[in-house]
């Protein structure tokens, strides 16, 4: 039964990813019902104003396999300026891309050559590489500027083509300090 059926059918085994349901997945397909009407749901929520989070969290333990899932909790903390919050789901993220890329679970580890990070036409390593940039970037906006930078570094390896742009990053890493006009 392909992943996307098993998901759809609220199978309860372990899912494994295929392309096919990462690409639908991160633009909402193959959720249950139950879950994109709590994704809608908080989003209204969000947008009157109201607190979110309990529903998203709820959504959170009911399906945190799925990368829509994480995806919306991220926005959530990031767009609330929660900055650790969001630094904790993206890290999750990462781990749970790399289990499903059968990569390393320390991105420090990982090599090029290891999954098509150099095509983007597979959408699983590619959302791996915005997740590592994702956690580069919070890293460095709460001050971790060493591991942010060690997580650019690792961007650069993986994306020798600076497909992601975390070239930028590096850019505004390396002038913190200097001529801050």
């Amino acid at each position: 039964m392909p992943v996307a059926q098993q998901f759809a059918s609220g199978s309860a085994e372990a899912l494994v990813m295929d392309e096919e349901w990462m690409a639908s997945a991160c633009l909402g397909g193959v959720l249950p019902a139950a879950v994109t009407s709590s994704l809608q749901r908080a989003a209204l929520m969000y947008q009157r104003g109201e607190d979110a989070e309990p529903v998203l969290l709820d959504v959170y333990r009911e399906a945190q396999h799925h990368p829509a899932v994480h995806i919306a909790l991220y926005r959530f903390y990031f767009y609330r300026h929660r900055i650790a919050e969001a630094l904790q789901v993206a890290e999750r993220c990462l781990l749970k891309v790399a289990n499903d890329l059968h990569l390393p679970s320390d991105w420090r580890e990982v090599q090029p050559h290891q999954a098509s990070f150099g095509t983007f036409d597979d959408v699983v390593p590619r959302f791996y590489l915005y997740t590592l940039k994702a956690c580069a970037y919070l890293n460095m906006r709460l001050g971790r500027l060493d591991i942010g930078g060690a997580m650019l570094q690792q961007l650069r390896q993986l994306d020798p083509k600076d497909r992601l742009g975390g070239s930028v990053l590096q850019d505004v890493l390396a002038r913190i300090g200097v001529d801050d006009e």
